[in-house]
């Protein structure tokens, strides 16, 4: 059953975190762990799509969890969240990872990941609004979305 709520923009719960990182997280060759960086996205993911659903949420898959550079300690983390789809009480949160080197400016793109969350009532799952692309980019996401899940 589809929420009674009116859709919400993909822009109104788009969700940055950003963290540096140190030695805690990371192995003694200096590259921080892969499981840091996960947390980080899904504490990224929940915060997103509890934006979006207004409620407790809860993660219930994670999918194409791609890492593509390592990332080194004094890092700094930026990891940019959106809804892509919703589907009743689930929603698609896309996740993009990317560090910076304080020193020399540059930033690169380090991980990907598709998380599924789950909007969690009082008695369990419940239906969250759609959402509505405000973007080409939007739009495309929203499409592939649909193809992973539909």
């Amino acid at each position: 059953m589809p929420s009674s709520s009116p859709a919400k923009p993909v822009s109104a719960s788009a969700s940055v975190i950003v963290a540096r990182m140190g030695p805690a997280q990371a192995n003694s060759a200096g590259f921080v762990f892969g499981g840091a960086i996960m947390a980080l996205c899904d504490e990224a993911a929940g915060t997103c799509a509890m934006r979006h659903a207004r409620s407790r949420v809860v993660t219930a898959k994670v999918s194409e969890f791609t890492f593509e550079a390592p990332v080194n300690i004094g890092e700094l983390l930026t990891v940019k969240t959106s809804v892509n789809a919703v589907f009743g009480s689930s929603m698609e949160v896309g996740v993009r990872v990317e560090a910076e080197d304080l020193q020399s400016g540059e930033v690169r793109h380090t991980t990907s990941a598709y998380f599924v969350m789950v909007a969690m009532g009082e008695d369990g799952p419940q239906d969250v609004p759609d959402v509505e692309p405000d973007s080409p980019d939007a739009e495309r996401r929203g499409r592939e979305a649909q193809e992973r899940h539909g």
